[in-house]
């Protein structure tokens, strides 16, 4: 009998393997790594001292739809078009070039598991195959009347699992997915749609062709609501010190849509022991997902592949989580638009930075140049995100700056190398919610706010202020700063079609739509 020969895998030589890992509506204060007092993230923060953490990254339209457009094109929202939340868009007729399309083109066999939030819901969008757990899904599930089979894998996994019956939910515990409400999961742990997705993520590592090198997109549901971790993880949490309510000095203007002591409310307040359960199960849904990635980690390990594999985390937006009487997400404020971006080269890049802290001002968008860059793989012309491999990898003639490392000490940052543009001086960030726009511009440390319908204001120092608690606006000796930055969004929406810019000046009161004219005429809307 002849001897086996090992199935080829990749080597050092051949293109890198590529995962991105993306969660929804987690902070981007909440890791390990990023000093946070409560939240445990150990695997996380290890990932991140492989690799470079960006401190000021951003969901320039933080919600789940126009997010994950960004991070599928490459695109900013002016570009992309989606500004607001909005369903039943076909997203192959809109957004034809994705990065999981390009991988695709370039010999990568491309796997999507668990959210990917596209309609149809099981359009591939570039990727060879998707295994999908997007959520609760309300509008799939109206237009498929709860055929899962049509918009969820999960859902019949589970059902088919021993003990569970025909009609296995996810929700069976009764909480809501948009709900602060919180308990831990009910089934046993092994049957959390986070288990499932990472263990899908290790079953694909089997059955994936050993020939060609992989772009898997890891999309975890949590730790969006509901808030349901198992128990273990909730425990963890539940005892910590009660957090005061924290309100800024400009809320006034939000009182029109405030409503109190709802479970699923958007802007209001709550009672400190719901806000302190809502809590706990936030951040044991953070170590559950964290706990889980080791698994796929060390099942790369196992395969022969961690060598030769490039990683990305982030998450489509962030969670107010009662900051200023916000929940849920869509506002510029940090606690939404901020999210966690994490990049780590393949280890066996001889060039790649480790341990890096970058300070530049980053969005979702970047991801797709920047991992298509590590990989050799040519970025195409529709992208307008930026590659950041530049604060990757060890530049010619690069010199140190100062950078945070995660002790608190400091790390060597990049200054520019001649021939690259300079990087973005600032970002320009929107959404269309209460029935305006609330636009915001930002360079990570300053921040400039207004919303479309009201008027209203804000101008914050996050180096001095980083729970935005006080507006500068109103403040004569802020003046300069304030004409610059808002400056600086009449510029971002000079020429816009809504005409939020008349005459140089900010005009309130304009219409709004979810989608720019131009993505409403792809759409056929």
């Amino acid at each position: 009998m002849s001897q086996s020969t090992p199935l080829p895998t990749s080597t050092p030589e051949s293109k890198p393997n590529v995962i991105l890992i993306c969660v929804d509506e987690w902070r981007g204060d909440c890791l390990g790594a990023e000093g946070h007092p409560h939240v445990q993230t150990p695997h996380l923060d290890e990932l991140a001292s492989k690799g470079a953490r960006f401190r000021h990254a951003y969901s320039a339209t933080p919600t789940c739809v126009p997010a994950r457009v960004a991070l599928f094109t490459g695109q900013s929202q002016e570009r992309h078009g989606r500004v607001g939340y909005q369903e039943g868009v076909k997203f192959d007729d809109v957004h034809p070039v994705t990065l999981q399309g390009e991988f695709r083109r370039a010999g990568y066999q491309t796997q999507a598991i668990g959210k990917l939030h596209v309609y149809p819901e099981r359009s591939r969008v570039g990727f060879d195959d998707v295994m999908l757990h997007d959520g609760f899904l309300h509008f799939a599930r109206r237009e498929h009347r709860r055929d899962f089979k049509f918009f969820d894998d999960y859902v019949p996994w589970l059902r088919r699992q021993p003990g569970a019956t025909a009609d296995e939910e996810y929700m069976d515990h009764g909480v809501n997915c948009n709900s602060t409400v919180a308990r831990p999961w009910d089934k046993p742990e092994r049957l959390h749609p986070t288990n499932w997705a990472a263990g899908q993520a290790v079953e694909w590592l089997y059955r994936r062709d050993p020939t060609r090198p992989f772009f898997l997109y890891l999309s975890f549901h949590r730790p969006h609501p509901p808030y349901d971790p198992p128990a273990w993880a909730m425990e963890m949490y539940l005892d910590l010190p009660a957090v005061a309510r924290r309100v800024g000095d400009w809320v006034h203007h939000y009182e029109s849509v405030r409503h109190d002591g709802l479970h699923q409310t958007a802007f209001g307040t709550l009672s400190p022991a719901v806000m302190q359960r809502a809590r706990a199960g936030y951040y044991g849904l953070m170590t559950q997902i964290d706990h889980q990635l080791m698994r796929v980690f060390e099942a790369l390990n196992e395969f022969g592949l961690a060598d030769n594999t490039v990683i990305a985390f982030t998450s489509d937006h962030g969670e107010m989580l009662g900051e200023h009487d916000f929940y849920r997400k869509a506002v510029g404020y940090e606690g939404s638009a901020r999210v966690p971006f994490i990049v780590t080269p393949a280890p066996n890049d001889a060039a790649a930075l480790r341990g890096t802290v970058v300070d530049e001002v980053v969005e979702l968008r970047d991801i797709m140049p920047t991992l298509l860059d590590l990989a050799g793989v040519p970025v195409p012309a529709s992208c307008d995100g930026k590659s950041l491999a530049r604060f990757l990898r060890e530049m010619p003639a690069a010199v140190g700056h100062p950078a945070e490392n995660q002790a608190g000490g400091e790390s060597p940052g990049q200054e520019q190398p001649a021939g690259l543009e300079p990087w973005r001086e600032w970002l320009h960030g929107e959404h269309v919610y209460f029935g305006q726009s609330l636009q915001w511009v930002t360079d990570g440390h300053v921040k400039y706010l207004w919303a479309s319908g009201w008027g209203s204001e804000e101008l914050f120092d996050l180096d001095a202020d980083p729970g935005e608690l006080h507006n500068l606006a109103p403040l004569p000796e802020h003046a300069g700063l304030l004409a610059l930055w808002k400056g600086r969004l009449i510029e971002a929406l000079s020429g816009r079609e809504e005409g939020f810019v008349h005459d140089g000046e900010l005009v309130t009161g304009a219409p709004v739509s979810t989608m720019l004219p131009h993505a409403r005429a792809l759409a056929g809307m």
